[in-house]
């Protein structure tokens, strides 16, 4: 067992996991965190709890807290959030000045280092020398720019996913994973862009998440058009519910369909309870030869 809380550096932002260390944080309160470039201030968005340890590895690894944020600590955070708007907002009347073909995605500071980089998307190569030296000399600070990736940017900007919830990507996910148009064919799901496309425009991440369900479960399912015996006759499989764990079966003496439970309808199931059922049956009768 571990002690785990959650933080975030932006309201609605990506959380960050860590061991709580020496304090005890409550929901709301400001902690600083370790980072790269020193204790940087954050908001605790889960209050220290215990989790198991055997099952998720990584939780034994979490670095501490450093501890709560001091207001010399909340002020130096609150220069920080200034400088970036302002560089945000000289960056991009820049980039409408030069025409150039950018779209600013995020803004970062470092005050130890004095250095601003800035987060930007493109469709191409975009050459921007000089706006980097026109950013070095209006903002005062060394000046970094990045091109990020759709799914990157999506999980900079954030945003509501198809489901309504915030994105995967700004939330928890810490890596993306590739994801493949079969999975959603797997999953009997329309081969439609809009149907199954993020707000990155990119395949959903979560189309993964439920993959290797659908994979056992179609392994251990009798296939479609396959006769079965289910608890009302029997009948040919035309359906499969994977979350559910029904199959959609035909009857062939009254052709409805009716749904089962896929255990109701497994022959190695069938073959237990019949097993079972001649085996109290001889249990019966010998009991019957005993009492006569």
């Amino acid at each position: 067992m571990a002690m785990m809380c959650a933080v975030s550096f932006t309201r609605y932002g990506r959380l960050y996991y860590y061991a709580p260390g020496p304090i005890t944080p409550r929901v709301g309160d400001k902690v600083l965190v370790p980072t790269s470039a020193g204790p940087e201030v954050a908001e605790c968005i889960w209050a220290p709890q215990w989790v198991d340890t055997y099952e998720d590895a990584e939780i034994g690894g979490l670095e501490d807290l450093v501890g709560f944020a001091s207001p010399d600590d909340l002020a130096r955070d609150e220069r920080g959030r200034e400088r970036r708007a302002r560089a945000r907002v000289v960056a991009k009347r820049q980039i409408r000045e030069q025409g150039l073909p950018m779209k600013v995605v995020g803004v970062d500071y470092v005050e130890a280092e004095k250095q601003i980089t800035v987060y930007f998307s493109a469709p191409q190569y975009v050459d921007f020398r000089e706006l980097v030296r026109t950013l070095a000399r209006e903002l005062d600070a060394r000046i970094e720019l990045r091109q990020l990736g759709a799914r990157d940017e999506a999980r900079i900007q954030g945003g509501i996913g198809p489901c309504g919830r915030d994105t995967c990507c700004s939330t928890f996910l810490k890596d993306f994973e590739p994801v493949s148009v079969r999975m959603a064919k797997d999953q009997d799901l329309p081969v439609n862009p809009l149907k199954i496309s993020g707000a990155c425009g990119r395949l959903m991440c979560c189309l993964k998440y439920e993959h290797p369900l659908y994979i056992d479960t179609k392994a251990n399912a009798p296939a479609r058009g396959e006769k079965v015996m289910t608890p009302e006759g029997p009948g040919r499989v035309v359906g499969l519910n994977v979350p559910s764990e029904t199959v959609k079966v035909r009857l062939d003496e009254t052709g409805r369909t009716c749904s089962c439970s896929l255990a109701s309808v497994c022959g190695s199931r069938q073959e237990y309870e019949s097993s079972r059922k001649d085996g109290s049956m001889r249990w019966d009768a010998e009991d019957d030869a005993a009492g006569q």
